[in-house]
């Protein structure tokens, strides 16, 4: 147990977290992570022709499905048709 001296806060009274706030953005950011796994599963149901006509494959919807690293859905999606446009 760590002892205090007089006039030094604790570091529990010196954050800045709101529990009730990081509840809310919790909340939040899984009703967005839900919604676009919805949308993603959309994609998933079209046809390969409607896919091939927005410039993308069913291997690149579940590419960006699996997005990781600070790359979103769209940003993979993004660049698989920039790639698709090319070849």
């Amino acid at each position: 147990m760590a002892l205090s001296l007089p006039g030094e806060r604790s570091v529990a009274a010196g954050s800045h977290v709101n529990p009730i706030r990081a509840l809310f953005a919790w909340f939040t950011r899984a009703k967005t992570n839900r919604a676009r796994r919805a949308a993603m599963q959309n994609l998933l149901q079209l046809d390969q022709a409607r896919l091939r006509d927005l410039g993308i494959t069913p291997e690149d919807v579940l590419d960006a499905m699996a997005a990781r690293d600070g790359r979103t859905p769209g940003m993979v999606l993004h660049a698989a048709r920039a790639r698709n446009a090319r070849g």
